[in-house]
């Protein structure tokens, strides 16, 4: 699912760097960014698929080391860190960051939120 801007027809920001790394994890081995646009549903030209992991990379989310005459791709994150990425791409696309934290606190279930309130606990102490 490809989420747009309706009001320009391009995908929000951050759905093809969400995509590509799914593919980085659902390959369970580094590939190449040829392996990564012909498994990715969008019919992306490898240019573009390029310009996403290079982003990614930037954004220390991959890593990449050369096989031959070409580069091989991994993703930098475990899933839950692929989750977190995820949940940061949603926050970044929403004006009101607060409502969307407050209604996605609301929303948890006791054992969740206790486990949040630990984290921010410990993250408040520096660790």
């Amino acid at each position: 699912m490809t989420q747009t801007d309706p009001h320009r027809g391009r995908r929000a920001q951050g759905a093809l760097e969400t995509q590509v790394l799914t593919a980085l994890h659902d390959a369970g081995v580094p590939v190449t960014a040829g392996w990564v646009r012909e498994h990715l549903t969008a019919g992306l030209a490898y240019t573009t698929v390029m310009t996403v992991l290079a982003r990614l990379l930037a954004k220390n989310a991959v890593t990449r080391r050369r096989e031959g005459r070409s580069f091989v791709w991994v993703p930098a994150a475990d899933q839950a860190g692929l989750a977190a990425l995820k949940m940061h791409r949603v926050l970044d696309g929403e004006q009101d960051r607060r409502a969307v934290l407050a209604s996605f606190i609301t929303a948890l279930p006791a054992d969740d939120e206790q486990v949040l309130r630990e984290l921010l606990h410990q993250a408040g102490d520096g660790g």
